[in-house]
């Protein structure tokens, strides 16, 4: 994943790590007159400098392991994330794990695994920064910070502004002013690599993220014209094992392609059990963002072990189903299927 700042940062690295080294040869230096006590002062120089990071690498795990946010599941797990609806559209939050079936390619499957808890999430913003974006953004970006507001207040975001180009502006944090600082760095220039920016950010959940609940939010008012993967490519990636659940608005009043760019969007947020959203005026974007926060805050986290080894590869279709007495008919939204095993590395930087 790219970031601005790449070079300079790594200017400041090698500095700092040749000054570093040019200090320690000094401190190493032989003093014949004074050898032993120059050991005894290193040792306590030693010892604070390896400690805290000793200290940090044994904590992490045990940190991850004890959190309550931590969903572990084993490597044989499928994990579905899923949004269920009765006949009026509204989301039912009150069913049990009797009231859910579970199928892959057909064939049943024993739930082992369910909850129904607002988890934090581990969620990338990937937002259009080309031309067109320009008198956009600032209600854009007002939308996403009130996505992150309305969401849980132990969600790790991450910012990635794209045109062209993607970048990620802002790494995982939960601080508000760190995510609009991320926000902020328009350009508003250039064309619309859409699947590319998708890509990476699957990516970056995928090897990077904490959490194992991953969400992408995407914000577009153009089709993809600049992008090396295809559209087949970003699904692909999408619906990796473990992938995220995208939730895409498309602005496309203005565009010339307009179905296009729609079905796109529709397809991503469809095969991994989101939504997409194609509001009519600028002014429903933010009310849609407390849409998805409410959505990814509602659902049941099931999971169970294939009866067909995820060893043996291939694509998985998925279906969940739920019934209760009391409700009516009751539609369950959730990824259409996955690529067992692991998936090949993205050719997208």
């Amino acid at each position: 994943m790219r970031r601005r700042n790449d070079i300079p940062l790594l200017i400041l690295f090698l500095l700092t790590a040749l000054s570093l080294a040019n200090c320690q040869t000094k401190a190493e230096a032989p003093n014949q007159s004074s050898s032993a006590p120059a050991a005894s002062s290193q040792s306590p120089a030693s010892s604070q400098s390896s400690s805290p990071a000793a200290t940090s690498s044994a904590q992490g795990p045990d940190a991850a392991d004890s959190g309550v946010f931590v969903f572990r599941k084993e490597v044989e797990e499928v994990v579905l994330h899923a949004t269920v609806v009765d006949d009026k559209q509204r989301i039912v939050t009150s069913l049990d794990k009797g009231d859910f079936n579970v199928y892959e390619d057909g064939h049943p499957q024993i739930i082992t695994s369910f909850r129904h808890e607002d988890i934090p999430v581990a969620m990338g913003i990937v937002v259009d920064n080309s031309g067109s974006m320009r008198e956009k953004r600032q209600k854009v970006n007002a939308a996403a910070v009130n996505l992150v507001r309305s969401s849980n207040p132990n969600d790790e975001v991450f910012i990635v502004n794209f045109n062209d180009e993607y970048y990620l502006d802002q790494d995982f944090t939960s601080n508000i002013n760190k995510l609009k600082e991320g926000l902020e760095k328009i350009e508003a220039r250039g064309g619309t690599a859409l699947y590319d920016a998708v890509v990476a950010s699957a990516d970056h959940l995928k090897r990077d993220a904490r959490l194992e609940k991953k969400v992408l939010f995407v914000v577009t008012d153009g089709d993809d014209n600049e992008s090396a993967e295809t559209l087949e490519q970003a699904v692909r990636r999408l619906q990796g094992d473990g992938g995220p659940t995208v939730y895409a608005i498309g602005i496309l009043e203005k565009e010339e392609h307009p179905k296009h760019a729609k079905r796109a969007l529709q397809i991503m947020s469809e095969r991994t059990g989101g939504l997409a959203f194609f509001p009519q005026t600028l002014d429903e974007v933010d009310a849609i963002s407390r849409t998805v926060a409410h959505d990814i805050r509602s659902q049941y986290t099931i999971g169970y072990k294939p009866t067909t080894p995820k060893t043996q590869g291939g694509y998985r279709q998925v279906r969940v189903d739920a019934r209760s007495r009391s409700y009516g008919k009751l539609t369950v939204r959730t990824k259409s299927g996955y690529y067992a095993g692991s998936e090949p590395a993205s050719g997208a930087q």
